[in-house]
């Protein structure tokens, strides 16, 4: 249950002094279970743990709030923060407010907020992947820095317009702290004095939503700096984006709908990493995902994906099969089991589950996950 702490101030004895509205809100997600991983090593070894970063969604708290200026204006501000329920821990390479910490206004013409914040690679993908940020969402297991597609020093705008979202990001410098938005993407610190586009992100979407069907586009654009690297999840190793004329880009079209309970949404991710260096090879892998979630009564949901990867410069394919079921014990309280096949190409050593690492399989190896576990949000 939310905690709403509501506080209207008035001082008696002021004359026709009026003191704006203003609340926050408590809310978070404990969630986590128990996982069984087949071929988690070279070896094909097996592993059955408590994973450490998400189940079915990713456990967090947080606080956000709002104050009416008048007029239409309001200032706003969000404080959130994941942690690992495996041994209590700070996610997010343990900063205290990792998954978002900004402050902005709103207004009736959008949106604008400073701070840590999610890129609009996030925003757009989040209604077409309906299995969204789960410990086996393909889209994630492919590329782990869709789910956490968030930037340091970062100006958002995002404003909605008869159906039409429009929005942005532009950070000074993506990541200040080691740890990256997901493993391999390096530290990447700016802006530095005499180059501006070192460690820049910028990011931009437009969307279209009407009665339950909607249409996504996003371009999301990453430099490259001291620290700076790209992860491309095949078991192929990391490489370096030291010079700020390297990017990294990733792109999308998607999309999302309904046939009476049926839901549905798919789509295409590209991404285009390119260096400036001749000795490092440019990388281009395209990923396409489509995914259904059906009520079969009011508590039970069963939803499932098929997501399919290609990344030819590496010669790697992979694809992987989810379903989920997931049962409400309340509004609040959920038990779920889940399971994904992963088929890996040849050269390919892509691993099924974003589990906490360690659980990378040897090149060509099939995996199996399965997870059962429970949820609670507040």
């Amino acid at each position: 249950m939310k905690l709403q702490i509501a506080a209207g101030l008035a001082l008696a004895g002021m004359s026709a002094t009026a003191w704006a509205q203003s609340s926050v809100t408590l809310y978070g997600i404990v969630d986590t279970g128990i996982e069984y991983v087949s071929h988690a090593d070279a070896a094909g070894d097996s592993v059955v743990r408590m994973p450490g970063i998400t189940g079915e969604v990713p456990s967090r708290w947080g606080l956000r709030g709002k104050e009416d200026l008048g007029g239409g204006l309001s200032a706003i501000f969000a404080l959130e923060s994941g942690f690992n329920m495996r041994s209590g821990t700070l996610n997010q390479g343990g900063r205290l407010f990792g998954r978002q910490a900004w402050v902005g206004l709103s207004s009736p013409y959008g949106n604008l907020t400073f701070g840590r914040q999610y890129t609009m690679t996030y925003w757009a993908l989040a209604d077409a992947d309906l299995l969204g940020p789960d410990i086996y969402g393909g889209t994630a297991s492919f590329d782990q820095y869709l789910p956490s597609a968030r930037s340091d020093n970062t100006i958002v705008y995002k404003g909605s317009y008869a159906g039409f979202t429009l929005g942005a990001t532009w950070s000074f410098g993506r990541d200040s702290t080691g740890t990256g938005n997901s493993p391999g993407q390096g530290t990447c610190v700016g802006p530095v004095p005499g180059s501006a586009q070192t460690c820049r992100e910028w990011s931009a979407m437009l969307r279209y939503d009407l009665n339950g069907y909607g249409v996504a586009a996003a371009y999301d654009e990453q430099h490259g700096g001291a620290g700076a690297a790209a992860n491309l999840y095949d078991g192929t190793p990391t490489f370096a984006l030291t010079n700020s004329g390297d990017t990294d880009v990733r792109m999308q079209l998607n999309g999302y709908g309904h046939i009476a309970d049926l839901r549905f949404g798919g789509g295409w991710l590209g991404r285009r990493v390119d260096t400036v260096s001749p000795a490092t090879p440019n990388v281009h892998s395209d990923q396409f995902y489509l995914t259904a979630s059906y009520p079969v009564t009011p508590a039970f949901i069963v939803d499932g994906g098929v997501y399919h990867i290609v990344n030819a410069q590496d010669d790697t394919r992979g694809t992987i099969a989810t379903l989920r079921t997931t049962y409400q014990l309340s509004k609040q309280s959920a038990v779920y089991l889940q399971g994904a096949y992963l088929w890996n190409s040849a050269k390919a050593a892509y691993t099924v589950s974003q589990g906490g690492g360690g659980t990378t399989p040897g090149p060509g190896m099939g995996q199996l996950g399965v997870m059962a576990g429970i949820r609670h949000s507040f």
